[in-house]
């Protein structure tokens, strides 16, 4: 079995701007309060589309999307329902193809790999967090923790693997099962299998919508962190504006496109824009 031997990120500084009726998002960006230095894509898609179904049936849920996801950041992606912020989601991260356009992470282009090597790239490059945990029960936290490398026949550094879990807050709980633990523990658990290979990005699909507030902000805190401490690049879909309030950029989706681009912003500056997307 191999050993994880892989470096960690070094920590970037986060990047903003405000651009509205957007079709692409790769221009550098103003200052905003948070100060944010230019980084790297770690992600660049170019015209993205996805259509559903045929003819006078079909539904195109994204339309010509164009973005670089920025190193070292947190991004944070929203939208009415049906805007298309979970498709593009799916998109970027591997999950679904696209009908057009291409997807870039690491220096590969994903859109045309075979299931087997974009098999490979989601665990090599991928770390996901899921609304509803998707934690096996019959594992301990720490085997849910372990179980995505050990699939991919990767050994962890313990050394990691304790800083992680105790970065997390599940030292005392790593040998409970998830009935054993409560909902926040259970997505700690899911946060830090996410985290465990380092990867290239990190997806985070609406991680606090099955938490009550006060377990949402310690895992709003949590991804913050995980941002600050280890350079880990985030994308998170979230409804939440309390939610987005955390990141540095905030893109808004509506109806297939990027039509809103925010830099750092608090809940009440996230509201007013969502209302001003709601109405396009």
């Amino acid at each position: 079995m191999e050993t994880d031997r892989r470096a960690r990120p070094l920590p970037a500084s986060p990047t903003s701007k405000e651009h509205t009726n957007m079709e692409a998002v790769l221009s550098p960006v103003e200052p905003g309060r948070r100060h944010v230095a230019q980084a790297p894509a770690a992600i660049t898609a170019v015209n993205l589309t996805r259509r559903f179904g045929e003819g006078d049936t079909s539904v195109h849920a994204l339309r010509g999307v164009s973005l670089g996801v920025a190193s070292g950041q947190l991004t944070a992606v929203m939208g009415p329902s049906g805007s298309g912020k979970s498709t593009l989601m799916h998109i970027l991260a591997g999950l679904d193809r696209p009908s057009g356009g291409s997807v870039e992470i690491a220096g590969t282009e994903i859109t045309t790999l075979g299931d087997k090597q974009l098999t490979r790239l989601r665990r090599e490059h991928i770390g996901f967090i899921f609304q509803f945990f998707n934690l096996l029960p019959m594992l301990t936290a720490e085997e849910n923790v372990l179980l995505p490398m050990e699939l991919a026949g990767v050994k962890p550094d313990p050394a990691w693997v304790k800083e992680l879990t105790a970065k997390v807050g599940l030292s005392e709980r790593l040998s409970h099962r998830p009935s054993e633990l409560s909902g926040g523990q259970q997505q700690r658990v899911a946060v830090a299998r996410a985290l465990l290979s380092r990867p290239t990005v990190m997806f985070a699909d609406e991680p606090t919508g099955n938490l009550d507030s006060t377990t949402s902000a310690e895992i709003l805190e949590l991804l913050r962190d995980a941002v600050s401490s280890f350079g880990q690049t985030t994308v998170m879909v979230t409804h939440d504006a309390h939610a987005a309030a955390i990141a540095d950029r905030i893109l808004f989706l509506a109806d297939g496109r990027i039509v809103k681009d925010l830099g750092p912003s608090n809940a009440g500056q996230i509201l007013v824009a969502m209302e001003e997307v709601s109405a396009l």
